[in-house]
């Protein structure tokens, strides 16, 4: 229960000028758990924060408008990174709310890695240096963790942590094509949004979708239209979920009624261009009668101009920008590479840039957003982590972010990175003869050894 002193001496530090207090204020107005719930106010402060650069805010925020109607931000909402880095540094600098909200983050696990130790170490060393709010939260969560319902101890054995994170029922898929997907056709935008990280391509789709809705709405109403290009250009790093996006896209398409089927057929240059004179026309033809009704998800495009001049990657575009033409009602095209050879692909060709102005860009996925993917690994092959292993993969990952460079993974690199401590842990398992399905199940720190 956090008093009403603590709660003045929160406000004097946000009138004050502290980012991580005026944060932490804004947070509360509007979910509206602790004072008296005002979002507009929270909203305004939150944004204010993020104009000065302070990361949590940011992060907030991206919840919030990926979520609304929401208002329960602090049990949902994922801390990167980037923004724990600048409370560590704020820390350094003595702000006893960054250690307060850091220590709060830290103790549910709402960053990465869950370190209950450091959290009471965040939260004592703020208390000690008379933040109120942290001596209110260091009572409640004694509480907590003498409730014999959820003692920690209870949950989490020092010998087989199992990070919330990796919860089943708490994490959602990745953008691996091979993972179970929903059946009814109509969940298609639930599963974008179920995505793990992606969040401007969501936002980008859901305007795509309302768009349509809108403008069915006012054809139903006898009023003006407006045409609209369904055409796609996806451009990023690779394993970032492209293909799997572009899945869900023709499936919406299918449920807004724009194409029958909603199907996709991925191609690459090879499916298109033939070696001899004559044969690259029908080649692609059919191609794109296989995608009629569907979307036609083109994988690094720009791979059909890099021929020459006597290639026939040409041959391939010019038939496809009159299939475009013929078939439009019928055909959904998707184009997707990296990012600087794809813009340079479309402007290099008049025809391409007339018929793609939609653009979407897939980011990176971020430290955080990688140790879901992780988990959602674990968890869809039935496994378990020690948290000495788990603390161990996240110094893995963030060893490779920092090296990391255009042709990094993302999501790929996490299946491979997972199916090596698999192989690592059965290398361990084989030598032990019979072992138990508790010793199947669990990951140590041993399997992610990987050196």
């Amino acid at each position: 229960m956090i008093r009403k002193e603590s709660v003045e001496q929160l406000w004097q530090a946000g009138r004050n000028g502290d980012p991580f207090a005026l944060t932490m204020m804004g947070l509360w107005l509007y979910e509206g758990k602790i004072v008296r719930q005002d979002q507009q106010n929270g909203l305004s402060i939150l944004q204010e924060m993020n104009q000065h650069g302070v990361l949590w805010a940011y992060d907030l925020l991206r919840y919030i408008n990926s979520s609304p109607g929401d208002d329960d931000v602090s049990d949902h909402a994922i801390v990167s990174g980037q923004a724990t880095q600048q409370m560590g540094q704020a820390i350094e600098n003595g702000n006893v709310f960054a250690m307060t909200a850091l220590g709060e983050l830290y103790y549910w696990g709402k960053t990465v890695p869950q370190n209950r130790q450091v959290a009471w170490q965040f939260l004592e060393r703020a208390s000690s240096a008379g933040c109120l709010v942290a001596k209110d939260l260091i009572q409640a969560l004694l509480e907590y963790e003498q409730s014999p319902t959820t003692n920690f101890d209870n949950v989490f054995r020092k010998d087989e942590v199992m990070k919330e994170n990796c919860n089943p029922q708490t994490t959602g898929p990745t953008n691996d094509p091979s993972a179970k997907q929903p059946n009814n056709p109509s969940d298609a935008m639930a599963e974008l949004n179920s995505l793990i990280g992606l969040e401007r391509v969501k936002k980008e789709v859901m305007s795509l979708r309302n768009f349509v809705t809108v403008q069915r709405q006012r054809e139903q109403q006898g009023l003006r239209t407006m045409s609209v290009s369904y055409h796609c250009v996806f451009s990023g790093s690779p394993g970032t979920g492209k293909t799997t996006v572009a899945r869900i896209v023709a499936g919406i398409c299918r449920d807004l009624g724009i194409l029958k089927k909603g199907h996709l057929v991925e191609v690459q240059r090879s499916d298109l261009v033939a070696e001899y004179i004559g044969q690259t026309a029908p080649k692609t033809n059919a191609k794109i009668d296989e995608a009629l009704d569907g979307v036609l998800f083109i994988d690094e495009a720009y791979t059909l101009a890099n021929g020459g001049p006597m290639d026939f990657g040409l041959e391939a575009i010019n038939t496809l920008l009159k299939r475009m033409e013929d078939d439009r009602d019928r055909l959904v095209v998707i184009l997707a590479g990296y990012s600087d050879e794809i813009k340079q692909f479309i402007n290099s060709n008049p025809g391409l840039e007339s018929r793609f102005n939609r653009y979407i860009h897939f980011d990176d996925y971020s430290d955080l957003e990688l140790m879901d993917i992780f988990c959602y690994n674990l968890n869809k092959g039935q496994y378990r982590i020690t948290e000495e292993a788990l603390l161990q993969v996240y110094r893995i990952i963030n060893e490779k972010l920092a090296q990391k460079d255009a042709r990094f993974g993302n999501a790929r690199y996490i299946r491979n990175l997972f199916e090596k401590i698999v192989q690592k842990q059965s290398d361990r398992l084989a030598s032990l003869g019979e072992v138990s399905k508790e010793q199947l199940t669990m990951i140590t720190e041993d399997d992610v050894s990987l050196s």
